[in-house]
């Protein structure tokens, strides 16, 4: 069995911004040669997630909304007590970003068959900045033969 480990890494924007990754891994699983296995596509940041669902410019805004109404920026939370944490200057007051990411996925798992991404007719792999803006690396692991 083979394992190859890649890499995405992505420039996001201030709030809450969604990326459809799916040409991205497709790419990577094609140069890797597996035709039968599984990727994992996995997240190394604490507000940011993954979610396997359709790109839709108006589904993408209902999500923007419904997340925003889980965790408003606006409400109060201890994490943003920054004067009482050993923090970088730059830190930003970010409570409701890590809590967005709680609700959500931080890895994804995507069968490969006949080397090919196994996903349904609408569905693509979506990456989720929840913070931003920042340079944000994508973990994308091969698995099969």
């Amino acid at each position: 069995m083979t394992i190859i480990n890649r890499t995405i890494t992505l420039e996001t924007q201030s709030g809450i911004n969604i990326h459809n990754i799916t040409q991205k891994v497709q790419e990577i699983v094609t140069a890797s040669s597996i035709k039968n296995g599984q990727v994992i596509v996995f997240v190394r940041h604490t507000t940011t997630a993954l979610a396997i669902n359709e790109y839709e410019v108006r589904l993408l805004q209902d999500i923007k909304n419904y997340l925003q109404k889980l965790a408003p920026a606006t409400d109060r939370y201890l994490h943003n007590d920054l004067h009482l944490r050993d923090v970088p200057p730059d830190e930003p007051e970010n409570a409701h970003s890590h809590l967005m990411a709680m609700m959500l996925n931080n890895s994804e798992t995507i069968p490969i068959v006949n080397g090919e991404l196994a996903l349904g007719t609408y569905q693509s792999i979506l990456f989720i900045e929840l913070d931003g803006s920042r340079r944000r690396n994508i973990l994308v692991q091969i698995t099969g033969a």
